[in-house]
C-alpha cells in the first residue's frame, strides 16, 4: 500500500517503548492522546521514559493527518506515516509495528488517553520483570463524563507476582481481547507471525497467541483510559461484520486444540477451559450489546453460537453457576427464543445489583 513517511529527527539510541497509533476520524479526541504521551506542548516536560510515537494515519477523512503533521514538527519523537487509502485499523497496526524500533510495542488507539504517570509505571515494570507480554488496567470513560473501573480489576490483583505462563493463572483469559490492554516484547510478537487482521475483532487471534506463547506479567495499575461507547466507533455500530468474532476464536480455539495434542504445557484443562467459556461468552456479549448484530440476522448468529458450543466444548466440561449456566444450558440446547426473552431479565437483574453496591 503507498504510504507517505512524514519524519522526525533520529532518535539517539532505540526507545524502550515503541507506541504505535491507528488513526482515523478521530480529530477531536487525537490531541488530548497526544498530549497524554508526548506532554502538552504549553509546559515544561520533565525527562520521562524512553519513547517512540509512531502514528498512522489510515487515509482519515477529516483533520487529523494535519494534527499529526504539525505536532510531529515540534516533537521528533513522533513519526506518522499517511495511508494512500483506508484499510482498518489491523493494518495501520501492522504498518506502525514493522516501523517500530523500541524493545516493547504499545498499541494505543487514537481516541483513548493514558492517565498522568502512566508511562512510567509501565516502564518500570516492563524494566522489572523484563516479560514478553504485560497486562495492564485501565477505566473506562463515557460520555457525558462518567468513569468506570474495568470489569477485569479483581482478574489482574490476583495475577502471581513476578513472570509467569497462562497455566499458571487460567482466569486471565478473561480478560478484555483487546491490543491495547497489554504491552508486546517486539522481538517476540514479531516472531509469532500472528499480524492484525482485517476488521472487527482483530485483535483476538494475536492476544491468544502471545498469551499461549509468553511469559507474562500483570500490572494492576490504571495505565489506559478507554473511550467507551465513542459515536462512530466500530464497537458501537451495528454491523454485519461482527459476525467476525466466531473465525477469530475458532482460529484460537483450533489452536489450542493442536497445542494439547502436542502436549505443550500451557494446553491444561483449565486453560482449555478458560478460553471456551470465554469464548462462548464474548458471543453472547456480542449478541447482547446494544443491538450490534442486526435483527434479520439474530437468530442465524444464535445458530452459530450453539454449533460452536456444540464442537469445540472440552471434555469434562463444567458449566458455571448461575445466570452465566443458564444462558450456557440454553446455547447448549439452541433454544434461542428463551434466550432472547430471558435476556431483558438479565439486564434487569444486573443494573440492580450494580444500584444497590452503589447503595
Amino acid at each position: 500500500m503507498a504510504s507517505q513517511l512524514v519524519p522526525g529527527s533520529a532518535l539517539p539510541e532505540p526507545p524502550l517503548i515503541s507506541v504505535v497509533v491507528p488513526v482515523y476520524g478521530i480529530g477531536d479526541y487525537l490531541p488530548e492522546c497526544l498530549n497524554s504521551l508526548l506532554g502538552r506542548l504549553a509546559e515544561s516536560q520533565p525527562a520521562g521514559p524512553a519513547i517512540e510515537v509512531i502514528a498512522v494515519d489510515d487515509a482519515s477523512p477529516d483533520g487529523s493527518g494535519r494534527i499529526l503533521d504539525a505536532r510531529a514538527g515540534l516533537d521528533p519523537r513522533l513519526t506518522v506515516v499517511h495511508l494512500a487509502r483506508n484499510a482498518g485499523p489491523g493494518n495501520a497496526r501492522n504498518i506502525g509495528l514493522a516501523r517500530a524500533i523500541g524493545r516493547y510495542v504499545w498499541f494505543v488507539d487514537g481516541d483513548d488517553v493514558l492517565p498522568a504517570g502512566a508511562l512510567a509505571a509501565v516502564s518500570a515494570r516492563l524494566v522489572r520483570d523484563r516479560p514478553d507480554v504485560l497486562l495492564i488496567d485501565y477505566e473506562e470513560r463515557y460520555p457525558g463524563g462518567g468513569i468506570k473501573p474495568s470489569p477485569g480489576s479483581s482478574l489482574l490483583r490476583a495475577a502471581p507476582n513476578g513472570t509467569f505462563s497462562l497455566a499458571d493463572a487460567p482466569h486471565l483469559i478473561n480478560l478484555t481481547m483487546t491490543s491495547w490492554s497489554k504491552l508486546f516484547r517486539r522481538d517476540f510478537l514479531l516472531g509469532l507471525d500472528e499480524p492484525f487482521r482485517p476488521g472487527i475483532h482483530e485483535d483476538i487471534p494475536v492476544t491468544c497467541a502471545a498469551l499461549f506463547a509468553g511469559r507474562i506479567s500483570a500490572l494492576d495499575r490504571v495505565s489506559y483510559c478507554y473511550r467507551r461507547s465513542r459515536p462512530g466507533s466500530f464497537m458501537a455500530t451495528t454491523s454485519s461484520e461482527h459476525w467476525g468474532v466466531f473465525g477469530a476464536y475458532e482460529e484460537v480455539l483450533d489452536r489450542l486444540r493442536k497445542l494439547a495434542d502436542s502436549a505443550d504445557p500451557v494446553a491444561t484443562v483449565a486453560v482449555q477451559s478458560a478460553l471456551f467459556e470465554r469464548a462462548i461468552w464474548h458471543y453472547g456479549a456480542v449478541l447482547e450489546a446494544s443491538r450490534l448484530v442486526p435483527g434479520a440476522d439474530r437468530a442465524r448468529f444464535f445458530e452459530r453460537m450453539h454449533a460452536d458450543f456444540l464442537q469445540y466444548r472440552p471434555s469434562g466440561y463444567r458449566m458455571p453457576r448461575g445466570a452465566r449456566g443458564i444462558k450456557f444450558r440454553l446455547i447448549e440446547r439452541g433454544a434461542y427464543q428463551t434466550y432472547e426473552l430471558l435476556e431483558p431479565v438479565n439486564r434487569i437483574r444486573v443494573a440492580t445489583g450494580r444500584r444497590l453496591r452503589r447503595r
